[in-house]
């Protein structure tokens, strides 16, 4: 099967903003360089958006205090660059399409633990929204340019 051949795969992101309105980046275990993400997965068979959103950001962060503020009303699309198509996901996808959440941090940063499920993150911060274009690896940057568009609309 040839790259423009497979599939992409169902996920969904998280936004998620503390009572600054600073969003979290982790560090990636498997990058890392200096490059930062938002929590992000996959979808399993038969599991809700939402569900899904809520199991990813406690696998990765350990949070479960939120409150849904926004999910966006459309899927964001990245490919992989060609170096790691076929290295990651086990090699069954070209990139993601992702549903997008926006999520109110309600707890406070001692309940953040990146070992609460499956550690994909060694480091964590709350970085400023505008931050968001700078900091992500540079096949992501359009997805997060549209969220940083949408977090201005939605932050009062």
């Amino acid at each position: 099967m040839q790259n423009k051949d497979l599939p992409l795969r169902i996920g969904v992101g998280i936004v998620v903003l503390n009572k600054n309105n600073k969003v979290f980046v982790g560090k990636r275990i498997d990058n890392p360089n200096n490059k930062w993400q938002m929590p992000q997965g996959g979808v399993n068979k038969n599991e809700s958006l939402v569900k899904a959103m809520k199991r990813e950001l406690f696998e990765e962060t350990g949070i479960k205090n939120i409150k849904i503020e926004k999910e966006l009303d459309y899927w964001l699309t990245y490919n992989l660059p060609k170096n790691l198509i076929g290295i990651i996901w086990k090699g069954k996808f070209k990139g993601q399409k992702q549903k997008w959440f926006i999520v109110r941090f309600l707890g406070e940063d001692n309940e953040i633990n990146l070992k609460a499920g499956k550690p994909e993150f060694f480091e964590w911060k709350w970085i400023e929204i505008d931050e968001l274009p700078n900091v992500i690896v540079d096949f992501k940057k359009n997805v997060y340019e549209k969220i940083l568009f949408e977090l201005k609309k939605t932050i009062p």
